[in-house]
């Protein structure tokens, strides 16, 4: 049985993980580690955006070494009663740009794709080779998972990169466009303009159930499309099944995933934004401020970790409680109108929203006003309890 040693092992290379590793390959060059992916190629099948501005001068130089795409111009928003350009500038990075900047930056001994963690401790990692590879520390970065302890639903999309035969006359982002059928779920769809004739279009569901349907999302790709008459070809295409959580009891989440003196981080370790499931502010805020750590022993990393953890859990309560609303108070059909009135907002305002920033004063602002929900409904949903996150649907 071979063994490698290393400062750091990190399992999981999606969005959190690969951070982790190239925030600590930069800020802490002298130690060594390694990245454990299952998978063969690092960052999945996903595209992660946000808006400029979200992430900071540090996040930004963390991100320097990745292709991205950027959209000058600002972006949209479209709802039944209302449309909005919103000025901020947007940017998405795709996760084979992610894994290609991630094979550049770091060390060749640091790339473990391909490579299932059989067991995971405080002093290594075990793999499905037969290879142990020895660590100081040891942070999982591995996917969630439904859990019986967090309530909420679901958000389910398919995306699909499309080739247009004309130009799509698309010229910026489209956040939401929740003009489309509401078929029992807050539907919208998003719009990346990838290039004159290359689009990003997603089909996106805040749903009671985790089931992906995607056969009957694909048709739907395809009408949206030929309403506005594209004639178009697949390039590639994404699925995913995201938890939107509602509330839930955090500890046993977490004690039900730790391991003793491995450090618990991404959504696994609570690091999600618990309404949008917007990723990249979070992940990359968490990437550095671990990376800082990195130098620490496996048992202080993981305390250290799970601080941070317990901390985001309850900076985050705000976030829950909104998401209760639009899942226990409003009637799926009539979700769409509490973004709709949310969007008529000032933008700074909605910006530290996504980012998981939002001031008291942003916090008031939201909830001021004719609710969007009847107030019993409001009401029941904040007494309730909510529907456990125990399923998945199929991908």
């Amino acid at each position: 049985m071979a063994h490698e040693a290393f400062d750091l092992a990190i399992v999981g290379g999606g969005l959190a993980g690969g951070l982790i590793a190239l925030a600590v390959r930069q800020q802490r060059p002298e130690l060594s580690l390694a990245l454990v992916e299952a998978g063969e190629s690092f960052g999945g099948n996903h595209r992660w955006s946000w808006f400029e501005g979200d992430i900071g001068p540090a996040g930004e130089a963390l991100l320097a070494p990745f292709r991205k795409t950027v959209w000058t111009g600002g972006n949209d928003v479209r709802f039944p009663a209302y449309a909005r350009r919103m000025a901020a500038e947007y940017r998405s990075l795709d996760s084979r740009d992610f894994d290609a900047g991630l094979r550049r930056e770091l060390p060749q001994s640091a790339v473990y794709a391909g490579c299932r963690a059989a067991d995971i401790a405080a002093d290594g990692v075990l793999l499905k080779s037969g290879e142990r590879l020895v660590a100081n520390a040891v942070i999982d970065c591995r996917d969630a998972g439904p859990s019986p302890h967090l309530t909420g639903g679901w958000q389910v999309f398919l995306g699909q990169h499309l080739r247009t035969a004309a130009p799509h006359g698309i010229a910026r982002p489209v956040i939401m466009d929740a003009t489309v059928a509401q078929p029992g779920a807050y539907r919208f769809v998003y719009l990346l303009p990838l290039g004159p004739d290359e689009i990003f279009v997603e089909d996106t569901y805040y749903a009671d159930s985790p089931a992906l349907d995607a056969d009957l999302m694909r048709g739907r790709i395809a009408n949206y499309a030929a309403a506005r008459g594209w004639q178009a070809e697949l390039v590639h295409e994404e699925t995913g099944v995201l938890p939107v959580i509602t509330g839930g009891d955090f500890g046993a989440y977490r004690t039900a995933l730790e391991q003793p003196g491995v450090a618990l981080a991404g959504a696994r370790g609570g690091f999600v934004h618990p309404l949008t499931s917007y990723t990249m502010p979070i992940a990359v805020r968490n990437a550095l401020a671990i990376a800082g750590l990195a130098h620490l022993p496996g048992a202080a990393l993981a305390n250290a970790v799970a601080a941070r953890a317990t901390r985001h859990w309850a900076d985050t309560g705000y976030y829950r409680l909104l998401a209760r609303m639009l899942f226990d108070a409003a009637r799926p059909s009539e979700r769409y109108r509490i973004f709709e009135r949310f969007y008529r907002l000032p933008e700074p305002l909605i910006e530290r929203f996504y980012a998981a920033r939002s001031t008291p004063a942003d916090k008031a602002r939201i909830l001021s006003g004719k609710p969007p929900v009847p107030v019993g409904r409001a009401l029941r949903a904040i007494l309730g309890k909510g529907a456990p996150l125990a399923h998945i649907g199929k991908r």
